[in-house]
């Protein structure tokens, strides 16, 4: 089990407090295992969004140890470290001055790659992203609708294929209809690949629907719960839990997440 857990991300004992004395995170202990999709919830400022960039360095914890693959994040070059972990966040963050291709090519640009390995991959990522090579290859971000170009945001940041995946509230500007095709094609994708993932989302309805697993936090990154989504919906740890959910007509997925379910070999 312990191996398993290192090929996951870890928290140990992590505190992020800033320069004025805010703590953001406060003593975060939590296991992100392999191959499995974990989201993140809870209240406007309670941590989320700075745990998540803690993995790749973005934040940089004050206390505590983060280990991504088993290793210490702290002793890899931070540069290297963000090419090696994928990244999206709501409004994708493209080159506005690169065609599709060449934004999915980036990272595979600055880590030495040929020609035609990156057309080779930019080729099978549209393809498993569902967008025409012919068609979009040669478009400009600004030629793309909101769901295009978040497609495009999921394919670059899984150009390397990187074991860990990290998503900051990645369909939240697509409008609700193409938000859950996109839910439902990214959860075929994460499948797939086994990749890693760690998502931030406001919406409990979306990590009900996406996650292997949820953890509910608190102000300061506490975690309330964490456990499969069919656990949480029905027997919320506490009242701090039964109210954050209490107001959504929530969609469960099944109660063995699919990384357990493989390790456990059903």
């Amino acid at each position: 089990m312990a191996a398993m857990t290192e090929l996951g991300i870890t928290f140990q004992g992590v505190r992020r407090e800033y320069a004025d004395g805010t703590v953001a995170v406060a003593d975060l202990t939590l296991d992100v295992r392999s191959g499995e999709l974990l989201c993140l919830v809870g209240p406007s400022g309670c941590g989320k969004s700075t745990t998540l960039r803690m993995v790749n360095r973005l934040v940089e914890p004050t206390a505590g140890t983060i280990t991504v693959a088993g290793e210490d994040i702290m002793a890899r070059d931070p540069v290297e470290l963000r090419r090696r972990i994928g990244y999206v966040i709501q409004h994708v963050g493209l080159f506005p001055h690169r065609t599709v291709a060449q934004n999915i090519a980036t990272v595979p640009g600055l880590l030495g790659w040929d020609r035609d390995r990156k057309r080779a991959r930019v080729s099978e990522l549209l393809k498993l992203v569902g967008l025409d090579e012919a068609t979009y290859g040669r478009r400009y971000p600004h030629e793309l609708s909101g769901g295009e170009r978040q497609r495009v945001g999921v394919a670059r940041a899984l150009a390397t294929e990187p074991p860990v995946l990290l998503m900051d509230e990645p369909f939240g500007s697509v409008d609700p209809q193409g938000r859950r095709r996109l839910q439902q094609e990214f959860l075929q994708i994460q499948r797939t690949l086994g990749t890693t993932v760690m998502m931030v989302t406001h919406d409990i309805r979306e990590a009900m629907a996406l996650g292997d697993r949820i953890a509910v936090f608190s102000a300061g990154a506490r975690v309330e719960q964490l456990d499969v989504p069919s656990v949480i919906a029905a027997s919320p740890a506490n009242d701090f839990v039964a109210d954050f959910i209490a107001d959504f007509d929530v969609p469960v997925r099944g109660a063995e997440p699919r990384a357990a379910a493989r390790r456990s070999g059903n």
